[in-house]
């Protein structure tokens, strides 16, 4: 899959696109995507998303953004693994968010990408003041030679498939429901760095994974799946969380103990599959009694595995 950063100002050749956000890459997503491969693939045509960095309630409310699902690295991934022939990273700023609609339908949509169908969610706006609406599209379609069509939201178990409904979902600790709405686990990847070493020094060492943005969409302690560090499947035990008793630095931070594993993996980059949420996280009066905790956690966690033996089957 091509990676571009935004897009050429007169496109080479013609594509199938779909436009959005896609946090989390959802059941609904995933239908979208499904659409957009199959059409791109009858027409003889690149099946292209146009997505944006940073997600723009990110840009316009900074502090009132909902929690990520995915770094912008993970979503490229998925969108890789759907079919995806390649994305446009559009850079959401200033100068684009007071764009008119008109001007992103001439110089994005028919200049810059030469779009002959496009595929976009039933309540999709765009532009400055997001004046542009699927009725804006569909005029510019019949008058430019492009198709519009609509994806109807996805609903499942009665309920719509959505990036908030996921969110809610994990805020709450059901991680079974959000990975019905996700049609797979919950999980974070992220590069293995250095810390602070406390849980060594109490016994418990940890994989301190970079988390690229400050507010993850989980918080507490659960049992975990650990892929990507010597090709097995590893159970472990992970706190998201500000560590209240050992930091309080208000920045969330993951981190993982492996139950049965242990090695130099500075700098590789694990993918936490999230399985049950074992507590909240809570502060302590001292480090003793931490430790107390985290072996009770270890050790709570080791017994759902117990009971859940295919969890780490894949």
């Amino acid at each position: 899959m091509q990676v571009l950063r935004g897009f050429p100002k007169r496109a080479q050749s013609a594509c199938v696109l779909t436009i959005g956000n896609f946090d989390g890459l959802h059941r609904g997503h995933q239908a979208l995507l499904k659409q957009l491969t199959d059409k791109a693939s009858a027409l003889g045509l690149p099946a292209v998303v146009l997505t944006f960095e940073p997600h723009p309630r990110e840009y316009f409310a900074p502090e009132s953004a909902p929690a990520r699902l995915a770094s912008l690295r993970e979503k490229l991934q998925l969108l890789a693994t759907s079919g995806v022939d390649r994305v446009h990273v559009c850079r959401f700023d200033a100068r684009f968010a007071a764009q008119p609609a008109s001007a992103f339908i001439d110089d994005v949509l028919i200049r810059g990408l030469a779009v002959r169908h496009l595929f976009i969610g039933d309540d999709f706006r765009f532009g400055s003041g997001r004046t542009g609406d699927l009725a804006m599209l569909k005029a510019a379609g019949q008058a430019h030679g492009f198709e519009v069509e609509s994806m109807h939201t996805l609903v499942v178990n009665g309920e719509r498939a959505s990036s908030s409904a996921v969110r809610a979902a994990l805020a709450n600790g059901d991680l079974e429901h959000a990975a019905r709405l996700l049609g797979r686990l919950y999980s974070i990847a992220g590069r293995v760095v250095h810390g602070d070493k406390i849980g060594r020094q109490l016994g418990f060492p940890t994989l301190n994974i970079q988390l690229k943005h400050r507010r993850p969409p989980v918080s507490g302690v659960f049992a975990v799946a650990v892929e990507g560090l010597d090709g097995r499947t590893l159970a472990g035990v992970a706190n998201v969380g500000i560590r209240p008793t050992a930091t309080d630095a208000g920045r969330a931070r993951l981190e993982v103990h492996l139950l049965d594993w242990s090695g130099d993996c500075y700098g590789a980059h694990p993918r936490i599959h999230f399985l049950s949420k074992l507590r909240e996280e809570k502060k302590f009066a001292s480090l003793d009694e931490l430790k107390e905790q985290i072996a009770r956690d270890a050790e709570r966690a080791r017994t759902w595995f117990e009971h859940n033996p295919t969890s780490l089957l894949g």
